[in-house]
């Protein structure tokens, strides 16, 4: 007993020594950090050389000293790059346990840029182990993370590699679309490894899709690619592939030339990697047997000297014999610990690949109510085109309240659309700020006129008080700003009766030209209850069903109030109580401009003289024989005549022989699409204005679009004064 209390002294002293190391002093952590440095400049070398065990042994020592500082940014890197390595030299399941651990460090210390590229790399082992769908899940989750921290020249290896998963996995739409994504971001990027490899794998793809024509276009692209630059193992897959694309086309000669290039390639890359290929380094770990040995020979030989060294070799045997115990037990606990962490870590992974699902079903979410709102967007546009224009004929006057039903329900279905896109853009992080020079006084006395009908009809009065020491102009998002302020103001106005309303701003601070501006909406309408203020906020969040049946309203409109705000940088706050009113109070940081702010009003075509107008030629390309109608009859009351065509083939060709000023272009017809009769159009004419007439409101189709040469896009429906605007700006823009 006495011995176990002296060994647990010494545990604890070399315990206590550890915790003092953790209070390293700042000069001890330079050097650490600069051994860092070198055992991974070292690293570097030596895979430069493909001398890939003695890599290895650098990162190991990089790991060691990384350790001691408790670096965990390092140690999670270091870890990332073990895995890298073990993967490369076939230690799969190394790789995987390595990679977690890297993963969880990752998360933990926020590096997501490093966490991104360790989701490659384990996407990489995963298929090397052809569990292509554990593979895709981590490439997507990479994809996800370098998305956000807008490093495009990182996605672009992403998605050549989950496209070449998708492929391997069958899965060759998906594989199409990744690959066709790869191309164009490793174009924009310059990248051109990446993108011969992606043109080949595209290439490869569309001949499982059964498009030869465009699987030997896109293949020879990226076959000359890596011609260009002496990509040889670029090329060894380029040739396999042209090789098999050219042998389906019946071009049996090519296909046997590419073949031999393939073989040649093959056999010339072999040779390359036996010469330099590097021999496991036997790393010797000394014999604890040998060593005790060694320990106790001195003793032995010494035996039979004295009694005293007879006694000292007892006592030398016995404590070897306590320590090798005591080693055993720690050996066996700590067999216990990994085989705990490695379950626990691969747990972990598991969640996060759920995690990252849960992303990806949220984005289809996204995606299905982006396409949802455009299938009731397109039928819209033909009811309230229609009801405008019964509205202008004249109609007998026991149909004018029907239309105006007719006009408001439409109205209410638009805006309800509308809110539903603008939760959606919100909560994808896809809303932009569009800063712009204006008069803020003004721009809140313009929502109150707007407004002011709405107040009128419920007997309530608005008021504005606008702080002198406020200046006038500022460069903001004025857009969203006056969103802002229409549904505040809107919702005061719903749930007022015969009350006022104030609508506010105030300078609480600025510094640098920044005003930090108080907005403040107060009415004395109805309230709202402590218990329902806290989900106020919240998408389809309203007082009550009671409310919501006597009120109207989506419940959207507060929480759009909540998500612009928030991306404005600025804060909202609300004191109510119920029978005594509301305020809401709302914080943005405003850059105050000296600018001269411009206004300039035009009534477009009604300034403009008949004669002007009867030379221009527009097109509109629309397949749907309500909404040609309708866009003609629209054009007709501007004063400008139109050509109509059902298809993109057909307007392809109309532009070939007649010299049109403008081209309102559908999207989806039959045949091809608007987008690439777009697409051809431009290939001989650049000048020509073409609009993308469409429902489409996806975020992400709007880089489509721009790709495809479109000048603009005008939604269905749209409000009148923008369409005209837009195409006034087009055809006389010296008018402007």
């Amino acid at each position: 007993m006495p011995y176990y209390n002296k060994f647990i002294c010494v545990f604890l002293l070399v315990l206590s020594v550890t915790i003092k190391a953790q209070n390293t002093p700042k000069s001890t952590i330079e050097s650490t950090q600069a051994k860092i440095d070198f055992a991974l400049g070292s690293y570097q070398k030596n895979i430069a050389n493909n001398n890939d065990y003695q890599a290895l042994l650098d990162l190991e020592s990089a790991l060691n000293h990384a350790n001691t500082i408790n670096n965990k940014k390092n140690i999670g890197f270091i870890y990332a790059k073990i895995g890298e390595l073990q993967h490369k030299i076939k230690e799969t399941d190394n790789a995987v346990n390595t990679l977690i651990k890297a993963i969880d460090i990752q998360r933990s210390t926020e590096d997501i840029v490093n966490l991104a590229e360790t989701y490659n790399i384990i996407g990489n082992v995963y298929a090397d182990k052809e569990d292509y769908e554990q593979a895709i899940a981590y490439y997507e989750s990479a994809e996800t993370l370098f998305r956000q921290k807008s490093t495009p020249d990182l996605e672009a290896e992403v998605l050549l590699n989950k496209g070449k998963a998708q492929l391997s996995n069958k899965a060759f739409e998906k594989a199409q679309k990744t690959l066709k994504k790869a191309v164009r971001v490793a174009k924009q990027q310059q990248l051109n490894p990446i993108l011969s490899s992606s043109l080949i794998q595209l290439g490869k793809t569309l001949h499982q899709l059964n498009y030869l024509g465009s699987a030997l276009e896109n293949a020879n692209d990226g076959y000359d690619i890596a011609k260009t630059n002496n990509y040889s193992t670029i090329l060894q897959e380029g040739s396999m592939v042209l090789s098999n694309l050219h042998q389906s086309d019946g071009n049996l000669k090519l296909s046997n030339d590419y073949l031999r290039q393939y073989i040649k390639l093959t056999d010339s890359l072999t040779a390359t990697k036996q010469s330099v290929f590097t021999k496991k380094p036997v790393i010797v770990k000394p014999n604890e047997d040998k060593v005790v040995k060694n320990q106790l020979q001195p003793i032995v030989e010494k035996k039979n000297n004295t009694t005293f060294n007879q006694l000292t070799t007892i006592l030398s045997i016995a404590l070897i014999t306590i320590l090798s115990l005591l080693t055993l037990s720690l050996y066996k606990n700590n067999n216990i610990r990994l085989k705990s962490n490695n379950v626990l870590h691969k747990k972990n992974a598991e969640l996060i690949v759920a995690k990252e699902k849960a992303e990806l079903a949220s984005r289809t979410k996204a995606n299905f109510l982006s396409t949802v709102t455009h299938e009731l967007r397109t039928p819209l546009y033909a009811v309230t085109g229609l009801t405008n224009m019964l509205l202008d004929e004249d109609p007998k006057p026991e149909q004018i309240q029907h239309l105006k039903s007719l006009k408001f329900s439409g109205d209410y279905l638009l805006t309800f659309i509308n809110d539903i896109l603008q939760i959606n853009k919100i909560e994808a992080n896809k809303v932009d700020i569009e800063p712009e020079t204006f008069n803020l006084k003004k721009k809140i006395s313009n929502v109150i006129s707007a407004l002011n009908n709405s107040a009128l009809d419920n007997n309530i009065k608005l008021h504005l008080e606008y702080d002198k020491a406020l200046p006038l102009n500022y460069n903001a998002d004025q857009l969203k700003i006056s969103q802002i302020l229409i549904n505040l103001i809107g919702n005061s106005i719903k749930f007022t009766k015969d009350g006022d309303i104030w609508i506010r701003a105030n300078k609480i601070a600025e510094q640098d030209g920044v005003y930090n501006i108080r907005f403040e909406v107060e009415d004395n309408g109805i309230g709202i209850g402590k218990e329902k203020q806290e989900h106020l906020f919240e998408s389809f969040s309203q007082g009550s069903i009671q409310i919501n049946r006597k009120y109207g309203g989506t419940g959207l409109g507060l929480s759009i109030v909540k998500g612009l705000i928030d991306i404005l940088k600025g804060k909202i706050y609300l004191k109510s109580e119920l029978g005594k009113g509301s305020t809401f109070i709302f914080e943005l940081p405003m850059q105050y401009t000296d600018e001269v702010v411009k206004e300039k009003k035009v009534n477009y075509f009604n300034d403009v003289n008949d004669l002007d107008l009867s030379n221009i030629k527009i097109l509109v390309v629309e397949d749907n024989k309500i909404n040609q109608m309708i866009t003609k009859k629209i054009l007709n009351k501007m004063n400008l005549n139109c050509d109509v065509v059902d298809n993109g083939e057909e307007a392809v060709d109309r532009v070939k022989t007649i010299d049109y000023n403008v081209v309102l272009m559908d999207i989806h017809m039959p045949g091809i699409s608007g987008i690439e009769a777009t697409k051809i159009i431009r290939t001989f004419d650049q000048e020509l204005t073409i609009f993308a007439l469409t429902a489409v409101t996806i975020e992400d189709k709007m880089q489509e679009f721009e790709d495809a040469g479109f000048n603009d896009i005008i939604s269905k429906p749209f409000k009148q004064e923008d369409f005209e605007r837009k195409l006034f700006n087009a055809l006389i823009p010296d008018e402007e």
